[in-house]
């Protein structure tokens, strides 16, 4: 029987408390290996290029608010380096930056440790991995636009409506109750409350007050353009 390779790994994180835990209970793992754990500071490109791991650990937010570009520059370089980031609870807008400079996949600093681990194996084993509150609804979207290089994905574009929900996401746009938006569509309040509920979860966002703040940042998006358009003809 042949023995599994082991993954070598390398971790960037500032807060040395957090940084040796993780390194702690990954060396416990007979396949996984950590070749170093560094800081932005001590010039962690120069590190991984002569190491070449197989995995980076990062930490979405360094002091140096430096993350994403040495993403980018690991995957320009060594693109087959896979890089996973860490974070408390990445947004949207984090997890798309870092998909399109070359992120394969996210952890949450507080997960169990089996899961913290699975990941690991999975993102070195060539998978695609989010935090269980992402995935599906929107992850495997986003990272279809970006591999595409589709530019200025948003929420709204990234996300695969009906028809019906995106008439309520128009309706709760303009301030509408689950009793007004029935009444416009014919639809029973309780319909409405789980269209509702359906549009939270795809969008991965928590109340109809955020679904509104997307859609008429949308809403103002598109007329911005429009108004460029008008303006260039």
């Amino acid at each position: 029987m042949t023995a599994r390779k082991r993954i070598n790994i390398i971790i960037i994180e500032d807060n040395r408390l957090l940084r040796d835990g993780i390194v702690t209970m990954i060396n416990e793992q007979a396949d996984l290996k950590v070749v170093a754990a560094i800081t932005e500071r001590d010039k962690s490109l120069s590190k991984i290029f002569s190491l070449k791991p197989d995995v980076v650990l990062i930490d979405l937010g360094l002091r140096s608010q430096n993350s994403l570009q040495i993403v980018s520059s690991i995957k320009k370089k060594s693109p087959e380096i896979k890089i996973i980031v860490m974070d408390l609870l990445p947004v949207e807008n984090d997890i798309l930056d870092f998909v399109k400079a070359g992120a394969s996949g996210f952890i949450l600093k507080n997960a169990m440790v089996s899961e913290f681990l699975k990941t690991i194996r999975s993102v070195a084993g060539g998978e695609k991995v989010l935090p269980p509150h992402m995935t599906f609804s929107l992850f495997s979207q986003i990272v279809e636009r970006a591999v595409q290089g589709t530019q200025n994905v948003d929420l709204m574009q990234a996300v695969r409506m009906t028809k019906r929900e995106r008439e309520v996401i128009e309706l709760i746009s303009d301030g509408l109750t689950n009793k007004e938006i029935g009444n416009i569509l014919h639809l029973s309040p309780y319909t409405v409350k789980s269209h509702v509920h359906n549009i939270l979860e795809k969008m991965t966002l928590h109340s109809r007050v955020q679904i509104a703040i997307h859609a008429n940042q949308k809403k103002a998006h598109e007329d911005t353009s429009d108004s460029e358009s008008h303006l260039n003809n």
